[in-house]
C-alpha cells in the first residue's frame, strides 16, 4: 500500500508558476515509479508527467513539455511538480500516483495503483 498526499495547488494568474507536492507512505519510496495527472471539469483524466524510480529519467505531455518540470527527492519519500508559464488551460485538479510494478513511468492512468485525493490548480486568464 501506498498513501499519498498532495499540497501546493491554489489560483494564480497566467504567466506565474506553482509548485505542487506529493507526500508518500507505506513502501519504500524508491521503489516506486511516480506520475503526475490532470482532470478538468467535462474531460478525462490526462497524463501529464512521470518519473522513474531514481529520478534519472522524466516523461512530459507534450501540452506541458518545457513549461513543467518533474523531480523527486527519495530521502524526503517527495515529488515535485514545477509548473511555470501557466494557462488558463492548466486549470484542473492535478493528482499524483504511484505504479510499484513499472520502472518506466506509464502514460495510462490504469498502469497507476495509488493515487492522491488531488489538488486544485486554477489559472486565471
Amino acid at each position: 500500500q501506498v498513501q499519498l498526499v498532495e499540497s501546493g495547488g491554489g489560483l494564480v494568474q497566467a504567466g506565474g508558476s506553482l509548485r505542487l507536492s506529493c507526500a508518500a507512505s507505506g513502501r519504500t519510496f524508491s521503489s516506486i515509479t511516480m506520475g503526475w495527472f490532470r482532470q478538468a471539469p467535462g474531460k478525462e483524466r490526462e497524463f501529464v508527467g512521470g518519473i522513474s524510480r531514481l529520478g534519472g529519467s522524466t516523461y512530459y505531455a507534450d501540452s506541458v513539455k518545457g513549461r513543467f518540470t518533474i523531480s523527486r527527492d527519495n530521502a524526503k519519500t517527495t515529488v515535485y511538480l514545477q509548473m511555470n508559464s501557466l494557462k488558463p488551460e492548466d486549470t484542473a485538479v492535478y493528482y499524483c500516483a504511484a505504479d510499484s510494478i513499472r520502472l518506466r513511468p506509464g502514460l495510462s492512468r490504469s498502469e497507476y495503483a495509488y493515487w492522491g485525493q488531488g489538488t486544485q490548480v486554477t489559472v486565471s486568464s
